[in-house]
């Protein structure tokens, strides 16, 4: 499922914006219309839905591979609307107090972001659960949500001057911990696809950690680089959590692999080399922090050296036709595809490039060093995918921040839980293609 990072809207407009909703999902929202792709393989990608009715779409989240669609457009954006997009029909609206920043969903709850509360749906009947009122002011509407709809936490940043993250149950709507994760204001944060792990990183850009949940142990910490500060678009782990891929407003593309590491290791053979290796680790306990954590950073294992810097580019990675593929979508409207080595790592490989606005055709790699296209089209974002479900009819307000809407036509799903007629929306977690 995917997200749009929403740096740029509502205020800083960005004209268009894509984002994968899901490892074999893509949808982009544009001045015009709002569109849905399938990747069925590295050479396929077909449009699956085109809606020219809303104009000027800057949020598009599609509940994993279901006809599920939330919509916000910079005509109203403060006015979420839930479509069945096959049926063409609403299945409900809800309005808010703000412009509405963000929205997350799983197969159990559907969050929207404001810049200073979240609240906290039921996606089965869309009644509002919870508000999380007086938030740290969050401009980009950053948060994340656990696509594992058995556990459903979601995290946020507990401050705006420092890298905290709040972790909430969103199962049993409920605080779990607040995690000191930066010294400095949060940038990303993303769940692995069980909600056992989470990734973050600070506006430096420098350094990225990961920690275990629900208890917000630190397990690993990757340093992307040392000699600039960037800004991280796009943070996602792969769907096995082998890898976490971090995107930025670079020309480069890191991917980190993370190591199952154990205590239970023999004993290394006593080596000159062994023993001042163990004495420079002791030594790392002695030394302040800030050099400590130097000594202990883990490089990039894979890397994508892109053809261009400073457009926003989100990332997922995927497997597509049985290999680990990287996927890269770019604010000038482009898909591109990756091989990547799982053993050996390295620089990936280009394979394709898709071009997903005008006339849909796809280039071939001897294509890729042309200029690239004018920055007019938004930011692009890639998540994972797992199961997808279903919504209803509009709850009601708790504390008056969000009103109910108006259901356009009176739906047939009123009466009860929605059921999304087409068994075969539930897609794989990845794709494998013959």
């Amino acid at each position: 499922m995917v997200h749009h990072d929403l740096s740029g809207c509502p205020g800083g407009r960005q004209s268009n914006h894509t984002h994968f909703v899901s490892c074999s999902s893509l949808a982009i929202g544009t001045k015009t219309a709002y569109r849905l792709f399938s990747l069925s393989s590295v050479e396929q990608l077909d449009q699956v839905h085109e809606n020219n009715e809303i104009p000027d779409v800057y949020i598009v989240e599609r509940l994993f591979s279901s006809s599920l669609v939330v919509v916000v457009s910079h005509a109203k954006p403060r006015q979420m609307n839930v479509y069945h997009f096959k049926k063409g029909t609403e299945i409900c609206n809800y309005s808010y107090s703000s412009n509405i920043l963000s929205i997350r969903l799983n197969r159990q709850r559907l969050i929207v972001c404001l810049e200073e509360s979240i609240y906290i749906h039921n996606i089965k009947d869309m009644k509002l659960l919870k508000t999380i009122l007086d938030t740290p002011p969050n401009t980009t509407g950053l948060c994340a949500l656990s696509i594992n709809h058995s556990n459903s936490y979601l995290a946020y940043p507990g401050s705006s001057t420092i890298g905290e993250i709040v972790l909430y149950d969103g199962h049993n709507l409920r605080t779990v911990c607040t995690i000191p994760a930066h010294d400095g204001p949060l940038a990303a944060i993303t769940f692995n696809s069980t909600g056992s792990k989470l990734a973050s990183a600070s506006e430096k850009g420098t350094v990225i950690r990961v920690f275990s949940i629900p208890d917000g142990q630190k397990l690993y910490e990757f340093r992307r680089g040392m000699k600039r500060y960037v800004n991280i678009s796009s943070l996602v782990f792969s769907m096995d959590s082998q890898f976490l891929c971090a995107s930025s407003n670079t020309e480069t593309v890191h991917i980190f692999k993370l190591e199952h590491t154990t205590d239970s290791r023999p004993e290394e053979p006593p080596t000159w080399s062994g023993y001042m290796g163990k004495m420079f680790m002791a030594a790392t306990n002695y030394l302040p922090a800030q050099v400590s954590d130097m000594m202990n950073q883990d490089r990039a294992f894979a890397t994508v050296r892109l053809n261009f810097s400073g457009q926003r580019n989100i990332c997922t990675l995927s497997t597509i036709q049985k290999l680990p593929r990287l996927l890269v979508t770019t604010s000038d409207g482009h898909l591109y595809i990756y091989n990547l080595d799982p053993q050996d790592g390295g620089e990936c490989v280009l394979i394709k490039k898709h071009r997903l606005l005008g006339s849909g055709k796809t280039e071939n790699k001897e294509n890729d060093l042309r200029p690239p296209l004018p920055q007019s089209y938004a930011a692009t974002v890639a998540r994972q995918s797992t199961v997808p479900s279903s919504s209803s009819m509009p709850g009601y307000s708790e504390d008056g921040g969000a009103l109910r809407g108006e259901v356009i036509p009176e739906h047939e799903f009123a009466t009860g839980p929605v059921c999304l007629d087409d068994e075969n929306e539930f897609p794989p977690v990845s794709i494998r293609s013959p």
